[in-house]
């Protein structure tokens, strides 16, 4: 029975990490607010992306530290992963998250409901049951925020449908013990590392001649190599055809005309936003290359609805999303005027070895000023972690530097613990540091970090 319908200054559609944040930090300015979430609350971030991901990353990587430990005099014996137990205690976490989000949106005094949101026009929104169609909500919104997120999304090809994405990776109760890669993006990555290092066999099939398109062209030729150490099976300008078989026992035909067997497959061939069942048509807002088009406000064509992180045409990582989010909630209830910058924005690769970016590459530099105005300072060494053993990728730190003003352009780097400090090494840059400037910074030694302050 649908219930009477009621209003709210806000209604933000998808509990994810940019609905979570809006919705939260507009209530704390004593807006009423309901969030409408069909799944779980925290998104796809925190159900099926980056939070189970790292988990798994974490667990992975272990197998090449035990690797290492005899050097360090440990004796490990009958060693064994257990899959199902890895998998197991990462939904267990992901579950944990979900009720721990709920329970942040009841102290911050946001109406969480259940269901699946759609337009009625552009101020009503309705929730569904989508197993039996029937009307749960009526919910009336003096502003509406779309949130949606987005999606993994499949190629158009013959037997598709055997292939798993990145979502149905964390519903398994094991890993095969070998698998097919499609793609060469971040997911597509981290994947082939993740199953490697947990013991499964891996090909992955990439479309082009790179890894990694966008980030620093060395650091991606470095990951490859990297990859291939360990024993992944890297196969460039190739792409899949087509699919046959069942799941656990497939055939799968390539660009190139090979064949061969493959016990899964998984499409990490790029995302779209989920913009599926939301009626768009009813409330007016408009849609180019199936993404909603916003300004610097996050405004829609439509007046009183906004839309953040991937289901608009912007930068669609969760930090992004969580900005935005928070920046529209201080514009329309706080008394801030705060818009999103969307420069220097940090990236990383949770690969083994992970590959963090924040500024310019070397080659967006040499595009935008030409090569004769930057100079690139660079170490490349073994990691104490790694110089007994003597087994392992070397680091790389890169810096872009603008000769003009000695400004510092980019910061990258490929090895142990990258993430952590290119998010520190942002900071500097976001401050518009100079070379100088890195060179005037005491370092810390011994680390992998002091590296950047002592290029010369």
């Amino acid at each position: 029975m649908t219930k009477l319908t009621r209003s709210f200054d806000l209604i933000v559609l998808g509990a994810g990490s940019g609905g979570l944040a809006a919705a939260k930090k507009a209530a704390s300015y004593g807006a009423s607010v309901a969030i409408i979430e069909g799944d779980l609350v925290g998104g796809t971030c925190v159900i099926r992306g980056c939070v189970p991901k790292k988990l798994l990353v974490c667990g992975s990587s272990l197998l090449e530290t035990i690797s290492c430990a005899p050097s360090y005099g440990f004796d490990f014996d009958n060693l064994k992963i257990k899959s199902d137990v890895l998998l197991a205690n990462v939904r267990k976490e992901v579950q944990r998250l979900n009720e721990l989000h709920e329970t942040f949106l009841s102290k911050a005094n946001v109406e969480l409901v259940k269901g699946w949101g759609e337009f009625k026009n552009p101020n009503i929104v309705v929730t569904k049951n989508r197993k039996n169609g029937e009307i749960t909500n009526e919910l009336y919104g003096e502003k509406i925020l779309i949130a949606v997120g987005g999606r993994p999304k499949k190629p158009n090809i013959q037997g598709a449908s055997l292939g798993w994405t990145s979502d149905d990776m964390f519903l398994l109760k094991n890993f095969p013990d070998e698998i097919t890669i499609v793609g060469a993006g971040y997911i597509a990555c981290e994947f082939a590392c993740i199953l490697q290092g947990l013991g499964v066999k891996v090909t992955q099939l990439v479309r082009g001649e790179r890894l990694l398109r966008g980030f620093d062209f060395q650091l991606s030729l470095a990951l490859a190599e990297a990859m291939k150490s360990k024993g992944i099976n890297l196969r460039f300008g190739e792409n899949v055809s087509s699919i046959e078989g069942i799941i656990g026992s497939l055939i799968i035909k390539t660009s190139r005309g090979t064949e061969f067997n493959s016990n899964g497959l998984l499409f990490a061939t790029g995302r779209e936003p989920y913009l599926e069942g939301l009626k768009l048509e009813k409330s007016g807002v408009s849609i180019i290359d199936n993404k909603i088009k916003v300004d610097s406000e996050s405004k829609t064509n439509i007046s009183n609805i906004f839309a953040i992180g991937d289901v608009t045409n912007r930068i669609n990582l969760t930090p992004v999303a969580i900005d935005e989010g928070r920046s529209f909630a201080d514009r329309n209830y706080g008394e801030s005027n705060r818009k999103v910058n969307y420069d220097l924005v940090p990236y990383a690769v949770f690969s083994q070895p992970e590959i963090a970016s924040v500024g310019m590459t070397e080659e967006k530099a040499i595009q935008s000023i030409g090569k004769d105005n930057i100079k690139v300072y660079k170490s490349i060494f073994r990691p104490l972690s790694k110089s007994i053993p003597k087994k392992g990728s070397k680091c790389i730190l890169k810096l872009i530097v603008d000769k003009n003003n000695n400004k510092v352009l980019g910061c990258h780097m490929i090895g142990d613990n990258a993430s952590e400090i290119i998010q520190m090494a942002s900071i500097s840059l976001m401050l518009g540091a100079t070379k100088f400037d890195f060179d005037n910074t005491m370092a810390l030694h011994p680390t992998i970090a002091e590296e950047f302050v002592t290029m010369r």
